[in-house]
């Protein structure tokens, strides 16, 4: 797949997850990459699936300076919409990347069909407060950067939390496309813990809250009950400020529930956007 220009003189990689059907855009979360979402379009071949690397994952390029204002990561999914020439697709995103999709449909309403959104990382304040630093942004520094072999890493990240929790194939996905070989044999995490600590402190300096208005096609927000996130009563408060929208809980399942059980966010993702209310 191509990459297609963004904003900050960016390019952002796309790819096409197969399937037949309406077109459907997926964005991911902070520290992962566009192929990620592979098993839960695996699931999903009735629509025609699509994600992206945002700026500064995978194989999409980091803007200068690395400053990672939100916003440049809605320029990128709008780079991808009009790149692959999608005609008002559904969104599906996860945390950041639903974050992302709230801020690309209130910049430019109508370009979303409807949009699922899991956990968005969006405060409820008025007012962005600037970056922050949080335990996320300072546990990113710390994380191990460089292995020997992908399958160390993905030994590695099967044998603690937070990715054990991950279902096999996302695991897999995530450690295949998150690494770069290394002249020395090594590989290396694409994204970079410094730049990754940076995405975090940045989540609470974008202004979706006080956009949510803007946002005018259906949402559904969804999230785990067991999440240590953006739980029930706060993507209540959210789906309060959004024209039209509603909740679900998903019961086992915390803050990476699409990549802890694609089928079942699958299927719910497919109720939502076929089944009528």
């Amino acid at each position: 797949m191509p990459a297609f220009p963004s904003s900050d003189g960016l390019d952002v990689a796309a790819w096409d997850l197969g399937g037949a059907g309406p077109p459907m855009l997926m964005a991911h979360a902070t520290g992962f990459h566009g192929l990620v979402w592979r098993p839960m379009a695996a699931e999903l071949a009735d629509f025609h699936c699509y994600s992206f690397d945002e700026r500064g994952h995978g194989d999409s390029t980091r803007p200068p300076g690395h400053p990672f204002d939100w916003t440049g990561f809605a320029d990128d999914a709008l780079a991808v919409v009009d790149g692959l020439v999608l005609e008002r697709p559904f969104g599906v995103g996860h945390s950041a990347g639903a974050a992302a999709l709230l801020l690309a449909e209130a910049s430019r309403p109508g370009t979303f069909r409807a949009l699922y959104l899991w956990e968005p990382v969006v405060m409820p304040l008025d007012a962005p407060i600037g970056p922050q630093d949080n335990p996320l942004s300072e546990g990113a520094l710390r994380r191990r950067e460089v292995f020997g072999s992908r399958e160390e890493a993905y030994g590695n990240f099967a044998a603690k939390p937070p990715f054990s929790v991950l279902h096999p194939d996302a695991l897999r996905a995530y450690v295949d496309h998150g690494f770069a070989d290394a002249a020395d044999g090594h590989v290396r995490l694409k994204c970079r813990p410094a730049d990754e600590s940076q995405m975090y402190r940045m989540g609470s300096a974008h202004p979706a809250f006080s956009r949510f208005a803007e946002v005018r096609c259906p949402v559904v927000l969804a999230c785990g009950a067991q999440t240590n996130a953006f739980g029930p009563e706060l993507i209540e408060l959210q789906a309060a400020r959004l024209p039209h929208a509603r909740t679900e809980v998903f019961a086992g399942l915390g803050h990476f529930g699409p990549l802890e059980d694609p089928a079942t966010v699958a299927a719910a993702v497919r109720r939502a956007f076929t089944e009528p209310g």
